[in-house]
C-alpha cells in the first residue's frame, strides 16, 4: 500500500512538473514569435469580440424591448376587426364604448381612429400622424402631459388637440412659440393646442406617430376624417385574467351585436413571447455572422501553428532524439495553441463587453451583460485553440526526428 502510494505520488508531481515545463517552453515560443503571434491573436480577438458583441446587443435589444412593453402595462389588449369573415362589420362608438358595462374582464376601452397627412410650417414641413381619440387613451396609454390639459369627455365635437413633444419642438423651431394656445391648420380647420405631451415610447400596442401626432376628440376626427372608420380598439384588462378567456368574452360581446361579426385580440403577453422568439433567432443569427470572423481567426492560429513547426523542425529533432516522446510535443504545441487562442478570447470578451456597453450608453438604453455570451466566449476560444492547434501538434509529433536533425 505504502510504496504504491509513494509512486503515486511521484507520477503525480512528474506529470505536474512536466506540464509546468510545456507551459513555460509554450510561453518561450510564443514571445520568441511575437508578431506573428499577435497577428493570430488579432484574428481571434476580432471574431470572439464579434461573437461577444453582437450577442450581448441583441440581449440588450430584447431587454428594451420587453422594458417599452412593461411600462405601458401588459393588461393590455387590442382589438380588431376580421377580414377573414363573411361579415362586414364596423365598429361604432357608442357600442364600443358599452363594452366594461356588458362584459366581465374588459375594464376600459379606448377606440381611435388615425390618419396622416403632411404640415407645413412657412417653408418646412414635416408629416403628422392625426388621431381621433378619447379621454381613456392617454390612461390606457400611460400618456403624462408636459404642458397644459389633456382632452376630456366635455371636449367632444369641439377644435382642441394635443400634440407630441415633437411635434411641438417643430412649432418652436418654425416661429410658432410657445405652441400652447396656438393653432394648427388641418383639414381646412383650425385646432387649438390646450396640451402637449412628454416624449413617450412607441411601438407594441402602442399607436406608432404620437410624438409627432396630434390628438384631437374621437367625436370632431369622425366628422373631419375623410376616413374615419375605427379600426383598432385599446382595452384594459383585469389582473390574472387567462387570455383566452378574455378572447371568447369580447368575441361573444361583437357576436351578440353583430351575428357573425369576428374580431381579432393581441394581448401584450402574446407579443411578449412573439418578441423573445424572434430576438433569440436575431441574436442566434448575429452570433453566426460573427462565427465567421472566428472561423477566420482560428484559420490564422492554424496556420501559424503549422509555420512555428516548419521553423522548429531541427528543435523537434533534438527533442526526440533526447527521448522526448510524441505526445510531449503533441502536447507542447496544442498547449501553444490554447494559450494563443485564450488570450485572444479574453482580450475580444473585454473588446465585445466594451462595444456591447457604448452601443447601450449611446442609445439611452440599460446595459445588460450576457453572462451566457462571457461563457461561451470562453469556451469557444478554448475549443477553436483545441481544434485549430490539433493538426499542427500531431504534425509536429510525427516528425521522424533524423529527417526533423538533417533539416
Amino acid at each position: 500500500m505504502r510504496p504504491g502510494r509513494k509512486n503515486y505520488r511521484r507520477d503525480d508531481l512528474f506529470s505536474m512538473n512536466l506540464l509546468k515545463i510545456n507551459f513555460h517552453e509554450a510561453f518561450r515560443s510564443l514571445w520568441s514569435s511575437r508578431q506573428r503571434s499577435l497577428l493570430a491573436l488579432i484574428g481571434i480577438v476580432i471574431g470572439i469580440g464579434s461573437v461577444i458583441a453582437m450577442v450581448s446587443i441583441g440581449s440588450i435589444v430584447q431587454q428594451e424591448s420587453i422594458r417599452q412593453f412593461k411600462d405601458m402595462g401588459v393588461d393590455i389588449i387590442s382589438i380588431r376587426k376580421s377580414y377573414g369573415g363573411e361579415t362586414r362589420y364596423e365598429f361604432r362608438t357608442d357600442v364600443v364604448m358599452k363594452i366594461p358595462a356588458e362584459s366581465r374582464y374588459i375594464q376600459e376601452v379606448a377606440p381611435y381612429v388615425n390618419s396622416g397627412t403632411e404640415y407645413y410650417s412657412g417653408r418646412a414641413k414635416t408629416n403628422m400622424e392625426q388621431m381621433g381619440v378619447t379621454a381613456s387613451f392617454f390612461s390606457i396609454n400611460k400618456l403624462q402631459i408636459r404642458e397644459g390639459r389633456l382632452l376630456s369627455e366635455l371636449d367632444q365635437n369641439r377644435y382642441y388637440c394635443v400634440i407630441g413633444k415633437e411635434l411641438a419642438d417643430f412649432l418652436r423651431q418654425n416661429g410658432t412659440s410657445p405652441p400652447l394656445g396656438s393653432r394648427i391648420m388641418a383639414n381646412d380647420r383650425a385646432f387649438t393646442v390646450v396640451g402637449i405631451l412628454d416624449q413617450s415610447a412607441e411601438g407594441g400596442l402602442r399607436p406608432y406617430g404620437i410624438n409627432k401626432g396630434m390628438l384631437i376628440p374621437l367625436s370632431t376626427a369622425v366628422r373631419t376624417f375623410q376616413n374615419a372608420e375605427i379600426n383598432t380598439i385599446m382595452a384594459r384588462v383585469g389582473a390574472d385574467v387567462p387570455a383566452e378567456r378574455i378572447k371568447a368574452d369580447v368575441q361573444d360581446f361583437f357576436q351578440k351585436k353583430s351575428r357573425g361579426a369576428q374580431v381579432e385580440i393581441t394581448s401584450a403577453e402574446e407579443l411578449i413571447e412573439r418578441m423573445k422568439k424572434q430576438m433569440q433567432m436575431f441574436s442566434l443569427l448575429l452570433g453566426a455572422i460573427g462565427s465567421i470572423a472566428l472561423i477566420v481567426g482560428g484559420i490564422g492560429v492554424m496556420n501559424v501553428m503549422l509555420i512555428s513547426v516548419t521553423e522548429r523542425k531541427s528543435e523537434i529533432g533534438l527533442r526526440r532524439a533526447l527521448g522526448a516522446q510524441q505526445g510531449d510535443i503533441q502536447s507542447q504545441f496544442l498547449i501553444e495553441s490554447i494559450i494563443l487562442c485564450l488570450a485572444g478570447g479574453i482580450i475580444g470578451i473585454v473588446l465585445g463587453i466594451g462595444i456591447s456597453y457604448l452601443f447601450a450608453y449611446f442609445s439611452k438604453w440599460q446595459f445588460v451583460m450576457s453572462f451566457s455570451s462571457v461563457i461561451l466566449g470562453f469556451g469557444v476560444s478554448t475549443v477553436v485553440g483545441i481544434f485549430c492547434g490539433f493538426y499542427p501538434a500531431r504534425t509536429a509529433s510525427r516528425l521522424d526526428p533524423i529527417k526533423a536533425l538533417r533539416s
